[in-house]
């Protein structure tokens, strides 16, 4: 394939670094419509004006950048995905072809996360990677060594690099220099030293670029085999984007709970969904004012008190409950209770979704829509999964939240389930039915009943990828895979993971996300006929935010 994002990182963000920029620029456009993005930059910036002077996609400045640096140094990790969503509008404006994205500049600040930074944006954007090193003050063996570190620290993030620039490079010394970099398999180019920091420059910087990286070599370099990475912004921004392209309407029965109207404040910002808030909006509106937020009056509030709504609630409810013998004042009692009032707006239709338990017990979210929203039809129980985002990609791991010792039967359709939520966040499911035993190396009960589940799952989706009963390490790495389950095309590459019970589950998610740094998204309650999810009571905002979005989704 070719790539069409392309990012230059440089470990100086100087000393030819420009030139670079201005070069791949005008190679790109000499192909396609392309953009150009600055995802962090200080507002003394004159060097992005020069380059839109050279892009055809139409841009100004406002678009073209994402982040004031300053603000980035601050916070990092929330500066990540605003870059994203600036980026992604970027594009979406312009209806650009590519892309040219040129990392942070040369500072007086000295930064020693910054080229770490620039590695992850790069892997956030999906885009491949230049590197541009300066060669002026350095050996020929620190010259090396600051190449080999930059690759190591691109690809330690997800990223491919694409080619190499030499700046700062003397003629003479040119075919030394890349007789020392051939050992990384990678276009090299080297140009000498040119001043470029503004306009007047570019004239000579062009020439000098087209000389000694000629645009067909650095085009050729863009055709390369490359599967960029899935990061946890990637994978969040798009579960943002996919919510925002057909807002849902979602109820939050947990309104006064302080991590809740944060995480409202943030999506009704960014207008990603509609927000029904259980609670006093006076008393809301006033927290939230002593938290510094400023968006919450676009959400709709509803008291719990509103007869308005009690009224048709309490018929519906004795309606769906008419076999149990619910009264009106049963009802009315049951109403006092923020998860069923909240499940009952989504019955009602007010709401298309429902997100509780930042306070609350997972039995008593999932109480209510079992006994009035109630399982699919042909589903016979509800699980949950969680999407698990590593460094650059995504697994679903289930059931971690409902079954505690699932049989069979209903093993298989945990997997189901399972395999059809990776489907609807874009995954292309690889299912590993889990045990102490890989392909028939253990026995025991225990063991029996993931084969069981196992043949249960091939019968009832024979195209399905499906490998069990097999252990965590040979579904995970196709290094133990090969040893372990020799010849199993699915063994190494699993990415749905289902553990044989709730303890396996729970413990197992947990471990990952704690250990690891993944970040887990749920759990996401499948099988159920409308959209009710479950937040740990530990749950960060974010968590909230990323819940709440994949909610509105299920909802589409």
């Amino acid at each position: 394939m070719t790539v069409t994002r392309v990012y230059i990182a440089s470990p100086e963000g100087a000393n030819g670094r420009n030139v670079v920029a201005y070069g791949v620029l005008n190679a790109l456009t000499s192909k396609y419509k392309t953009i150009v993005f600055r995802p962090a930059v200080s507002n003394h910036d004159d060097f992005t004006p020069v380059l839109l002077s050279a892009s055809n996609a139409g841009l100004g400045v406002a678009l073209s950048t994402g982040l004031d640096v300053h603000k980035v140094r601050l916070d990092k990790e929330t500066a990540r995905g605003d870059i994203i969503g600036a980026f992604n509008d970027a594009m979406d404006v312009a209806r650009a072809d590519a892309a040219l994205i040129v990392g942070t500049d040369k500072s007086h600040v000295n930064d020693p996360t910054s080229y770490e930074f620039n590695a992850n944006v790069a892997a956030d954007l999906k885009a491949g990677v230049f590197l541009a090193v300066c060669t002026i003050d350095r050996w020929p063996h620190e010259l090396d060594e600051t190449v080999k570190l930059s690759i190591e620290g691109m690809e330690a993030a997800g990223n491919r690099v694409l080619g190499i620039f030499v700046t700062g490079c003397e003629t003479r010394h040119s075919v030394s220099v890349k007789d020392t970099l051939a050992k990384y398999g990678l276009p090299v180019w080297t140009l000498p030293q040119v001043s470029f920091t503004d306009e007047s420059g570019k004239v000579q910087a062009l020439e000098t670029f087209r000389k000694y990286a000629p645009t067909e070599e650095v085009l050729a370099a863009l055709d390369v085999d490359f599967n960029p990475p899935t990061t946890p912004y990637s994978f969040q921004f798009g579960l943002l984007g996919k919510a925002k392209s057909n807002k849902k309407t979602i109820v939050l029965p947990e309104g006064e709970e302080d991590r809740i109207i944060k995480a409202a404040d943030y999506l009704l910002e960014r207008e990603i969904v509609n927000l029904i808030i259980v609670g006093n909006k006076e008393a809301i509106l006033a927290r939230g004012k002593e938290l510094g937020l400023n968006y919450l009056e676009r959400a709709r509030f509803q008291a719990m008190d509103d007869e308005n709504i009690l009224k048709p609630m309490i018929a519906k409810l004795c309606e769906l409950r008419a076999k149990k013998g619910m009264t009106e004042e049963q009802a009315r009692k049951q109403l006092t209770d923020a998860s069923y009032f909240g499940t009952m707006l989504v019955v009602l239709g007010y709401a298309d979704g429902l997100v509780s338990g930042s306070v609350n017990s997972t039995a008593n979210t999932v109480r209510p829509a079992l006994q009035v929203i109630k399982t699919k039809p042909g589903q016979k129980l509800v699980s949950g999964a969680f999407l698990m985002c590593f460094k650059d990609h995504v697994a679903v791991f289930a059931d971690c939240a409902i079954n505690l010792n699932p049989d069979a039967e209903q093993l298989s359709e945990i997997a189901l389930q399972s395999a059809e939520t990776a489907r609807a966040f874009g995954l292309d499911p690889k299912v590993g039915m889990l045990s102490y035993s890989t392909l028939g190396s253990g026995k025991g009960p225990d063991v029996d009943v993931v084969e069981e589940a196992t043949k249960l799952l091939k019968d009832k989706a024979p195209d399905l990828p499906v490998v069990g009963s097999i252990q965590f390490d040979a579904a995970w790495s196709p290094t133990v895979a090969a040893t372990k389950a020799k010849g199993n095309d699915v063994a190494g590459h699993v990415n749905v993971f289902v553990f044989p019970d709730l303890c396996a589950g729970n413990i197992a998610y947990k471990a990952v996300q704690r250990s690891s740094g993944a970040l887990a998204i749920g759990p996401v309650l499948q099988g159920l006929n409308k959209p009710v999810n479950d937040l740990s009571r530990g749950a960060l905002v974010q968590d909230i935010i990323n819940t709440i979005a994949l909610t509105a989704i299920e909802a589409q």
